[in-house]
C-alpha cells in the first residue's frame, strides 16, 4: 500500500535565543521608561515636602498666636457659664480646605460633621474648603445651606473669618448655638478633630453668670460677631498647622516608596540587561564551536 506523502512548507523560526533576546530589549525599554517616571515623581514629592517643611514653622507660630485670642473667647463663655439648650438651633461649620495630597485630613473633618449631624440632623451646614465639600455632599447635601472656597490659601486671617460670618449673616442663617468643627493640632504627626463652640447674642444673655459682665445690647452685638470670627480664625489656623504637617508626612512617605520602587526597577533593569548580554555570549560562542 502507497501512502502519499505531501510536505508542508512551515516558516523557519526564529533562533530560541534571538526570542528571548528580542522579549527582553523590549521589557529593558519598559523598565527603563517606567524607571525615568519614578525618578521624576521622586522629584516632585521631594520639592512638595520641602515647601511644606518651609510652611510648617510659620504655620505653628500663627497658630499659637491664634489660641491665645481663641482661648480668651472660650474663657468669656466658660466664665458665663453659657451652654447650648435642648432646643436650640444648631449650626454646623466643617473648616477644611482646597488642597489634596495632605493625606487623611479632610476625612477627619468630614467624619466628625457626619457624626454630629447624626445626633443633630436639623442642624444647618457651612463648608470651608471645597474636599470637605466633595466628600460631605454625597452624604448630607439637605443639610447644607452654604459653601466656601479658596480661603487660606497661604495662611489664613482674621479678615477672611470675619467675611465667612459677614456672609452667614448676609445669608440670613440663624443659629443658638454654632459648632465649629475642626482639626485640632497635637503634634507634627498627630491631629484630631474637635469642636469650637460659638454663641448667639439671646443664648449667651441667659447665661447664668451674664449680669457680672454689663454688658450694653448695642456691645453684646459686636461681641457675639467677634467672638464667632474669633473661633473661626482659630479652627483655620490649627486646622492649617495641621494640613501643613499631614503633608509633609504624606510627602516624606511618597519620597520613600519612590526611593524603594526605583531600587526594585534598578535591579530588575540590570538582571534583564544581564541576561541579555549572556544571550549574546551564548551565541558568540555557539557559533565559534561551530566553526
Amino acid at each position: 500500500m502507497l501512502f502519499a506523502v505531501s510536505r508542508i512548507a512551515r516558516p523557519t523560526a526564529a533562533p530560541v535565543s534571538k526570542a528571548i533576546q528580542a522579549r527582553n530589549m523590549a521589557t529593558l525599554k519598559e523598565i527603563q521608561q517606567r524607571l525615568k517616571s519614578v525618578q521624576n515623581i521622586e522629584k516632585i514629592t521631594k520639592s512638595m515636602k520641602m515647601i511644606a517643611s518651609t510652611k510648617v514653622a510659620k504655620a505653628q507660630r500663627g497658630m499659637e498666636a491664634a489660641r491665645v485670642f481663641g482661648s480668651a473667647s472660650k474663657t468669656l463663655f466658660t466664665s458665663a457659664e453659657t451652654k447650648a439648650g435642648a432646643d436650640d438651633k444648631v449650626l454646623l461649620v466643617a473648616s477644611s480646605s482646597d488642597r489634596g495630597l495632605c493625606g487623611g485630613i479632610h476625612s477627619s473633618v468630614s467624619k466628625a460633621t457626619r457624626r454630629a449631624i447624626v445626633e443633630m440632623p436639623e442642624a444647618e451646614l457651612v463648608i470651608l474648603g471645597d474636599k470637605a465639600k466633595a466628600q460631605l455632599s454625597r452624604a448630607v447635601r439637605k443639610n447644607i445651606a452654604i459653601t466656601f472656597n479658596q480661603i487660606g490659601k497661604d495662611m489664613p486671617s482674621f479678615e477672611e473669618a470675619a467675611s465667612v460670618v459677614d456672609t452667614i449673616k448676609a445669608n440670613g442663617i440663624e443659629f443658638d448655638t454654632a459648632n465649629i468643627v475642626y482639626n485640632k493640632f497635637i503634634s507634627v504627626v498627630s491631629y484630631e478633630a474637635d469642636i469650637i463652640p460659638a454663641y448667639s447674642e439671646a443664648t449667651f444673655k441667659a447665661s447664668p453668670n451674664f449680669a457680672m459682665y454689663e454688658i450694653e445690647d448695642d456691645v453684646l452685638a459686636n461681641l457675639q460677631e467677634f467672638s464667632f470670627a474669633n473661633g473661626l480664625y482659630w479652627a483655620m489656623v490649627e486646622g492649617h498647622a495641621a494640613e501643613m504637617c499631614s503633608k509633609r508626612a504624606a510627602m516624606e512617605n511618597a519620597t520613600k516608596n519612590a526611593g524603594e520602587m526605583i531600587g526594585k526597577l534598578t535591579m530588575t533593569y540590570n538582571r534583564g540587561r544581564q541576561a541579555v548580554i549572556t544571550n549574546e555570549l551564548i551565541d558568540i560562542i555557539t557559533g565559534a564551536s561551530a566553526l
